[in-house]
């Protein structure tokens, strides 16, 4: 028996079974795919994820830096109001890579990772987990005394342990197209109902666009109106879902789930790299795979340090549902140099914004 089943080698289950794995304890990841594979998720991250990768992975994946954002109500000929500082704030980053970087780190420690397993599965009992995945093989069960799940947002664990939902699922599309772009702005456009488009330049791999929104505002038709009014047309295309919105519990009796599969994301940019990792750091430092009751020191110190931030998130997005009379002289009055962190929206009220709002 396993101490720790680990269900995705994305970020947060990379991150964590590298930390269990260090630790001296016996982890088993099971990755449905190869790692990083399909591509569903941007690649505009913040700096802080570097705590948290090998070393040399920054230097190995980074593909352009970002020191401001262009905010637009409309599309790309609409006014731009600036958001910016004079150092980078942000890095774009080839975002398989990264998956696979931390994977390997994960394997380093000693963590087994094993891809092409589907897990289709998974129950608790008193002494364990069972997880039934499909394998080149065949179908296969494994066991251990705990099981992580960071499967992503329709995670099979969730459903299987029957833990609740995230608050919603919106869809995002993402499309590149090839051509160089070295700027150190992104482009974001809040004319998408519940939530916005966005461009972002990659450097010498392209620029990305994207955007997100609720199933039924039709986010692939905006996509494509996007794309047309930029006079672009992507070179290859990805989807995925993006959750929003923690449920109240995110553990069971022997089951905790992390990253996206725990919604553990920004409410306002629906980016989860960073929070999930954040969390995964808490689960491998609180739980104890022989004492299924630290499950709830866990629920206790990752909400402790990203609950008010995610709740602060979802007050920001309200924003993008304002009156585009209101969001454009919310934009003109507070627009200029900034001071706030990107995963860190409650530094709205620190110091360095009041000093940059100042200037």
């Amino acid at each position: 028996m396993h101490d720790v089943i680990v269900v995705g080698a994305g970020p947060a289950g990379s991150r964590y079974a590298r930390q269990a794995a260090a630790s001296g304890q016996s982890v088993l990841v099971l990755e449905r795919g190869p790692v990083g594979e399909p591509l569903a998720c941007s690649g505009h991250v913040s700096r802080d994820i570097w705590e948290r990768t090998p070393e040399g992975t920054r230097e190995a994946i980074v593909q352009n830096q970002i020191s401001g954002a262009r905010f637009h109500v409309g599309g790309p000929d609409s006014p731009a109001h600036a958001f910016y500082r004079d150092e980078t704030i942000s890095e774009v980053i080839d975002r398989v890579a990264l998956d696979r970087h931390l994977a390997s780190a994960a394997e380093d420690a000693g963590a087994d990772l094993r891809v092409e397993h589907t897990v289709v599965d998974a129950t608790e009992d008193a002494t364990g987990v069972t997880v039934t995945a499909r394998t080149p093989e065949g179908r296969a069960e494994f066991r251990a005394k705990i099981l992580v799940g960071a499967d992503g947002p329709r995670s099979r664990v969730r459903q299987s342990i029957g833990l609740p939902e995230p608050d919603e699922l919106l869809h995002g599309v993402l499309g590149f197209d090839t051509s160089a772009d070295n700027g150190d702005r992104v482009d974001v456009h809040l004319d998408v109902p519940g939530f916005f488009a966005w461009r972002i330049p990659r450097g010498e791999a392209g620029v990305e666009y994207g955007l997100a929104a609720r199933p039924e505002a039709d986010p692939v038709e905006r996509f494509e109106a996007m794309t047309d009014a930029y006079g672009v047309e992507t070179a290859r295309r990805c989807s995925g879902l993006i959750p929003i919105g923690p449920p109240d519990r995110v553990t069971a009796d022997r089951t905790l789930l992390l990253g996206d599969a725990a919604a553990q994301t920004k409410p306002f940019t629906g980016g989860g790299i960073n929070y999930g990792m954040t969390a995964a750091d808490h689960a491998a430092r609180t739980v104890d795979p022989s004492d299924p009751a630290t499950l709830a020191d866990y629920e206790r110190a990752w909400r402790e340090d990203l609950g008010r931030e995610i709740a602060m998130g979802a007050w920001i997005r309200r924003a993008y549902d304002l009156p585009n009379a209101v969001q454009r002289v919310g934009l003109r009055l507070t627009s200029g140099r900034v001071g706030v962190h990107m995963d860190r929206p409650s530094t709205i009220f620190s110091f360095d914004q009041l000093r940059a709002f100042v200037r």
